[in-house]
């Protein structure tokens, strides 16, 4: 896998001061994306050992919140099994920290009901993640104004809730701010 860039003070993509992770690779190619650069799964640099140390290293700052997974597409089959032993050692070694990640894909349709059936990491990737915002950028439906979001469509879900309830149980600003 490679990575596009690295936040190490992010106040934009998730609560309080995060690590943000900008992931390579994307197959959704969603009109008016930000980050269109970081389509491409060759883009960047590769994700060594090196490069979750250094995250790892970001993330010992006490005034750091959490780490928060974007890209490109941090779903796509390709990047979870890279991802997935670097978040098992983030859970491990920061267990308070919180973990968001951005996705694409529908967390029912698409991860829920269908990549957790057939991609093997899935269904344990998923289950470290604190908060997951879903659904692709549509550029018809952008507002400046939301929380966390590109466009209303967007959702910000709290991940071990909606898994425990079958059912999307949505993440508020009036959330633990630490989610």
């Amino acid at each position: 896998m490679n990575y596009a860039e690295i936040k190490n003070f992010d106040i934009a993509n998730g609560p309080g001061v995060r690590v943000s992770l900008f992931v390579s690779g994307c197959t959704h190619h969603c009109k008016g994306c930000f980050n269109e650069i970081a389509w491409d799964f060759n883009y960047g640099k590769e994700f060594t050992s090196k490069t979750e140390e250094l995250l790892l290293s970001y993330l010992e700052n006490p005034a750091i919140s959490g780490l928060t997974l974007l890209g490109g597409e941090p779903m796509e089959p390709v990047n979870q099994k890279a991802l997935l032993p670097f978040i098992r050692k983030v859970k491990e070694q920061f267990p308070d920290k919180s973990i968001w990640c951005f996705t694409g894909f529908l967390f029912d349709r698409d991860i829920v009901n269908h990549m957790c059936q057939t991609i093997p990491e899935t269904k344990e990737l998923i289950s470290y993640f604190d908060v997951m915002v879903d659904g692709k950028f549509d550029e018809d439906l952008k507002d400046i104004s939301l929380v966390f979001r590109g466009s209303s469509n967007q959702r910000i879900i709290k991940v071990a809730d909606s898994l425990e309830k079958g059912e999307i149980i949505s993440w508020s600003t009036d959330s633990d701010a630490n989610s």
